[in-house]
């Protein structure tokens, strides 16, 4: 399993995961191309506190899993309350979905 961690979340969140949006410098591209650039470098996880990301776009198509943190706020304290639950997601099978993970 690859993961994308999305440019809307703290840098100091990095050391959890193996790629970043600034990483592959594909900040502030919009979100079907950045679910192009996923699928291309074959990265199946995105991981965004971008609520709305799930209904802009046809996720299946891209084969990919959206995890959207529900946060009250983007701070590094507030998103690791998520890890607990963001693991519990990872020892299921990855499949095409959206998760919505709340506090």
């Amino acid at each position: 399993m690859k993961l994308l961690l999305d440019e809307n979340l703290p840098r100091k969140l990095k050391y959890r995961f193996p790629a970043s949006v600034p990483e592959m410098k594909w900040s502030g591209i919009k979100n079907g191309e950045l679910l192009e650039k996923t699928k291309s470098q074959d990265l199946n996880v995105l991981i965004t506190i971008d609520k709305n990301f799930s209904h802009q776009q046809n996720l299946i198509s891209f084969s990919i899993c959206l995890i959207v943190l529900k946060a009250k706020d983007n701070r590094y304290e507030t998103l690791l309350k998520f890890m607990p639950k963001l693991l519990a997601v990872w020892t299921d099978t990855i499949e095409p979905r959206v998760v919505i993970l709340e506090q």
